[in-house]
């Protein structure tokens, strides 16, 4: 069996120079795109799927850590469950399908995520119910990528924010590595519950399901776990708009030759809400993922 070291890829570094003119900052790309199935999420699901006994996980996702826990399942001969909502870029319900995963579509209006979660739980046996953010396992596989992180010598990481999986991760790497960068979290503004549980001091929910374009970050709430690292780990969490978010695909596509989904454009959209805040600062933008539907990335780049 690989260890979890063996089995992820680096991530990818890219200095563009175009985008670095376009921003005049000194901004790194450390892009996930290129992972095992398309984004970070494969470094949790996998780093979940070796270190459970159980041989059935069950998991609720809006699609990247869905097909990664399907692919590290598949690896390991386990049998994957993934809830997910029907209104899921069609790219990650297929690509869940394709990798042998059983997909349970619900309307998120009618029940909740963790309802249907808790409800297929009893009926399929010896089952490892895994949450996509809010899981130990999840927190030190994403780890990995702030050791990498901590390689190299940034004064600033900005990384995409939902339930906090991967900003939580990052922090653990950064911090057991001794690095000294200030961890910046990249939040849609339409679903802002991190941002706001970090003013407040306190985990606050949103009230629904967020409608942001990013679909990755349609989260009610953080972790508990998440949060125990957030509070102490993340100087600050940047709101951004939907159309910064869009701005900010496009963007990367244009200046860094780099297709990314929206979720994965957060960082980028985080510096273009306030690009005076990292001016002599050597900043790596973290891009979470790549798995963006056809039709709508088509959308994006035509505006």
């Amino acid at each position: 069996m690989k260890s979890l070291l063996d089995a992820i890829r680096p991530t990818v570094f890219i200095e563009s120079e175009k985008l670095k003119t376009f921003t005049n900052l000194d901004l790194t790309i450390a892009s996930e795109t290129f992972q095992h199935t398309g984004s970070f999420k494969f470094r949790a699901a996998y780093n979940l799927a070796v270190h459970v006994g159980n041989d059935a996980i069950l998991t609720a996702s809006s699609g990247n850590f869905g097909q990664a826990l399907a692919y590290a399942c598949q690896l390991l001969n386990k049998k994957c469950t993934v809830v997910m909502p029907e209104n899921s870029a069609k790219v990650k319900i297929e690509a869940v399908k394709n990798y042998g995963a059983t997909v349970d579509l619900i309307d998120t209006k009618i029940i909740g995520r963790g309802t249907r979660v808790s409800q297929l739980a009893e009926q399929i046996s010896d089952v490892y119910v895994a949450s996509a953010y809010d899981d130990l396992f999840v927190i030190e596989g994403n780890s990995t990528l702030g050791d990498e992180i901590s390689n190299r010598d940034f004064d600033v990481v900005i990384s995409p924010i939902g339930g906090g999986g991967l900003i939580s991760g990052i922090s653990k790497g950064l911090c057991r590595s001794g690095h000294r960068a200030e961890l910046i979290g990249a939040e849609p503004l339409l679903g802002n519950d991190a941002a706001r549980s970090l003013r407040a001091g306190k985990i606050i929910a949103n009230e629904t399901e967020p409608t942001t374009i990013a679909d990755g970050a349609r989260t009610v709430s953080l972790g508990k776990h998440n949060w125990e690292i957030i509070k102490s780990g993340v100087a600050e969490i940047i709101e951004v708009s939907d159309k910064r978010i869009v701005e900010a695909t496009r963007i990367l596509f244009a200046l860094a030759n780099l297709k990314c989904e929206p979720t994965g454009a957060l960082s980028l959209g985080a510096i273009l809400e306030n690009s005076d805040k990292f001016k002599d600062k050597k900043v790596c933008l973290v891009v979470s993922g790549g798995n963006v539907d056809a039709e709508i990335y088509r959308r994006i780049l035509i505006g």
